[in-house]
């Protein structure tokens, strides 16, 4: 052959040769992509799937060309905007209200929306009956949501009150332009006509409104152009806006962050996948040192050897590529089941071409880089060893070659992961957080293996020890093995300590003598009405909070007006287009905490200006400093305060928190309405208690906390399906990789078992000392696993969420076994051709 040329028909000649004997190992090498793979081809069809449903349906999200948003009616100039934008349009009013089921007496907290006009123009209001969706808008009659109608076990036909008024329930409501089903189980919404809101009588003093207006455009109109021509107006009667476009590019950016996330996670199974397929190429060249040296002797030069396995690497990772792509294809058809709960629409798949190149190209390339540093390992082999009865490894950190595959590798790293997050910080802090999370747990993998033999249990029996002593047997890949489960299993560990963590938070705020029950918007005149019901059932008042509406005129003298036009204090001009909900006491609650400035909780009629107290977060996102002057209008009085004092607020305390606090001595005699908490000891009292206040005053909200805690768990099972079912990729790698690694070790394992069965060993003893073994490594893997989910959430709850952490021990245990048994069980599996073949069968055939 000629020496100077690559012959690269004789290389691939030579190249499929060599691979003929070895096609079953090579498999598995591509198995250990297929995976990761198949999760981005799914995540990125996903995502192509999503854009090109909500350029399609964006319309249907908003039900409308436009749609105009404000807390408060429109009169004057302003309603004549509004009427002046088209002939065509519809009006909604929504607030929170309570709802009562007559027929079993079940009450909860909804939104309630009433509406005029034939909205939705676009989609529809889905409900069960289909006609009803028509038929509510001419009588009193109401649609409730489906999560209202299977709570209370309710049927079309049944009554339910809304203030002082009953309606029939003409439908269930199973979707609305926009909603979603977490939003259905936060936020129950009801429909009722326009015509009998005030009827209800919940359009009081103290509501708090949200006022739409729906508007379908005249064909032709560029709405884009229309919206922009009268944006300073809209902005100038306090009015926000939405079209079709804002719609589809507010709404593609929520799932953009979506799939970006979720396609960071499917990267993370596939790094895995590469990290065995490199483990097992480094074996599989290792065992082919003594067929490259006879190929070197024969005059083939070192970069023709290392051509040849190259090429087979790049076909196996072709192959595996194509194979993933092809699941992950199959993969996305079910992907929209697994996040129907986040989407507003109805997701219709079609076969992304552009997601299966990009799944190609990405799995050739990473599985090459990976493979690449065992390989170079062949440049190094002298034709002299073959005649060397020891053949040791090359050491490739003396290789400058290698550290630069490895540069290129972290740098590849780095470069998918800013293309997913668009910033290089972000980007930066993934790769350097990856790269962390594998050192960590390889050094824990090490750490464990390293103690292993330190302190190796002597005293045990024979088989236990044998068991154990094989996980460092030459050529193990227990530590990687340990890596790839250990870091699936704690993905989904950190997911249920996290998700633990909340909802012990929201239970401890509700224990004891703390606050479950908050009723708001009590007038004046309904105070002692409320109190007489609560000491007739025996329900403590924890706190009554007074609470006056009031608007902001002027800060330092200056008002919207003067903020119009001026770029660098548009923040602060939006602090004078919201309604103040504010209080009045002369100390600071358990929640709180000055931070800065001094606490003035009683005003002397000698202080020339009246001190307030801001919330912290609020000055800082409204640029107010302390000393600052700020006017507020008060039901038509104009009152001339001073920022005395921050507070750091917690808002996750069941307390009344608010922005604004004012001392007493000045709101007394203004107009208010007030809010109660109240502690109930069971569910039977809260139910008696709740269906009172119903009664009596239906105006009155009532917030359950027992219901909140349920609303959190169920969103949080949501969310977490999602996250657990992409973590369920990187353990499922994990466990490929284990049988790539039982299968690629046979060879050393059928030695073992027949130097063992020609000393006597039985079947049994063999089996138990596999299955040691495996239970061993997997043992390991999911105490690494949970070790660093143990440590992760300790530090969330510490310094994030600023709570105990206290993990429950049985479902802890449970993931253990779990783990364990399933590598157990998976390496039997895989060994059962070692265990039940005779010695000299082996012998002949395989040794």
């Amino acid at each position: 052959m000629q020496q100077d040329k690559l012959n690269f028909p004789w290389l691939l000649q030579m190249a499929w040769r060599d691979s003929r004997k070895n096609r079953s190992r090579l498999v598995l090498f591509i198995s250990s992509i297929i995976l990761g793979i198949a999760a981005l081809v799914g995540i990125y069809s996903l995502g192509d799937n999503l854009r090109e449903n909500i350029d399609e349906q964006a319309a249907t999200l908003i039900g409308a060309d436009l749609a105009l948003y404000g807390n408060k009616p429109v009169e004057g100039k302003a309603k004549a905007l509004v009427d002046s934008l088209s002939k065509t349009r519809s009006e909604e009013r929504s607030f929170a209200s309570m709802v009562y089921f007559t027929k079993n007496g079940g009450n909860r907290l909804a939104q309630v929306k009433a509406l005029s006009g034939d909205f939705p123009y676009y989609g529809k209001l889905e409900t069960i009956p289909v006609a009803a969706e028509k038929t509510f808008r001419a009588g009193r009659e109401a649609l409730v949501d489906q999560t209202l109608m299977l709570q209370y076990q309710a049927k079309v036909g049944d009554s339910i009150k809304i203030g002082n008024v009953t309606f029939a329930i003409a439908g269930i409501l199973e979707k609305a332009p926009g909603s979603t089903g977490l939003t259905s189980s936060v936020a129950p919404t009801v429909y009722i006509p326009m015509d009998y809101l005030t009827q209800t009588g919940l359009m009081q003093k103290g509501s708090r409104v949200g006022y739409r207006y729906y508007f379908k455009i005249p064909p032709k109109t560029d709405v884009e152009k229309l919206v922009k021509q009268l944006e300073p107006q809209f902005e100038k009667y306090d009015l926000d806006y939405n079209t079709v476009q804002g719609q589809k590019e507010d709404t593609g950016r929520s799932f953009q962050d979506l799939t970006r996330f979720l396609a960071l996670v499917g990267f993370v199974a596939l790094l895995l996948g590469c990290i065995g397929v490199a483990s097992a190429i480094h074996i599989y060249i290792r065992e082919k040192l003594n067929s490259i040296a006879i190929l070197r002797c024969l005059g083939v030069k070192a970069r023709q050897a290392f051509l040849i396995y190259l090429i087979q690497i790049t076909g196996i990772g072709i192959i595996g590529s194509v194979l993933g792509a092809l699941l992950g294809t199959a993969i996305q058809q079910y992907l929209p089941i697994v996040i129907k709960d986040l989407l507003p629409f109805e997701l219709i798949t079609t076969v992304s071409w552009m997601a299966i190149a990009q799944g190609l190209a990405i799995g050739v390339l990473i599985s090459v880089l990976f493979a690449l540093p065992p390989l170079l390992s062949i440049r190094k082999v002298s034709p002299l060893n073959v005649l060397r009865v020891s053949l040791d490894s090359t050491k490739l950190e003396r290789d400058p070659l290698t550290w630069g595959l490895y540069g290129l590798i972290v740098l590849f790293i780095f470069g998918f992961a800013f293309l997913q997050m668009r910033t290089w910080i972000e980007a930066l802090v993934f790769t350097v957080s990856i790269l962390a999370a594998f050192v960590v747990l390889y050094a824990i993998a090490s750490l464990l293996m390293w103690l292993v033999r330190k302190f190796f249990p002597t005293s045990w029996s024979y088989l236990w020890r044998q068991g154990l002593a094989n996980l460092y047997r030459p050529n193990n890949q227990t530590s990687i093995l340990i890596v790839s489960i250990g870091l699936g299993t704690s993905l989904i560990c950190t997911l249920f300590f996290v998700q633990t963590i909340l909802l012990t938070r929201v239970k401890l705020s509700t224990s004891g003598n703390q606050p479950n029950i908050i009723l708001f918007d009590i007038q004046g005149n309904q105070k002692e009405g409320v109190l007489a019901i609560a000491k007739n059932r025996n329900v403590p008042v924890n706190q009554s909070v007074p609470i006056v509406n009031m608007r902001l005129e002027e800060v330092n003298g200056r008002t919207a007006a003067d903020f119009e036009g001026d770029t660098t204090a548009e923040q602060s001009r939006r602090i004078f287009g919201r309604e103040y909900r504010v209080t009045f006491r002369d100390s600071i609650t358990s929640s709180e905490k000055i931070v800065k400035g001094k606490w003035q909780g009683v005003y002397k009629k000698t202080d020339a200006l009246i001190p307030v107290s801001i919330e912290k977060g609020f000055a800082d996102r409204s640029r107010i400093e302390l000393g600052d002057t700020m006017v507020f209008n008060v039901q038509g009085t104009l009152m001339t305060t001073t920022v005395s004092s921050f507070r750091d607020v917690n808002w996750g305390e069941v307390q009344t928190n608010f922005l604004v606090v004012f001392p007493t001595g000045v709101l007394e005699e203004a107009p208010q309405f007030h809010a109660m908490l109240t502690h109930v000891p069971n569910p039977h009292v809260s139910a008696l208690f709740q269906q009172d206040i119903v009664r009596q005053f239906p105006n009155i909200s009532i917030i359950d906390l027992a219901l909140v805690l349920r609303v959190l768990d169920d969103i949080f099972n949501k969310i977490g399906f999602v996250i657990r079912f992409m973590a369920g990729f990187s353990i499922l790698t994990g466990l490929i990789v284990l049988i790539a690694s039982v299968l690629i070790s046979k060879y050393q394992r059928l030695q073992e078992s027949v130097l063992l069965r020609t000393l006597g060993a039985s079947r049994k003893q063999i089996f138990a000392i596999t299955a040691l073994e495996y239970f061993f490594l997997g043992s390991f893997a999911a105490f690494t696993g949970i070790l660093i989910a143990l440590a992760g959430s300790w530090s969330l709850a510490k310094f994030s969420f600023e709570a105990e952490f206290k993990p429950e021990v049985l479902p802890v245990l449970a993931v253990f076994m779990f783990v364990s048994l399933m590598t157990v069980f998976i390496g039997l599996i895989n060994s059962r051709g070692i265990l039940s073949r005779p010695p000299l069968e082996v012998l002949r055939q395989d040794v």
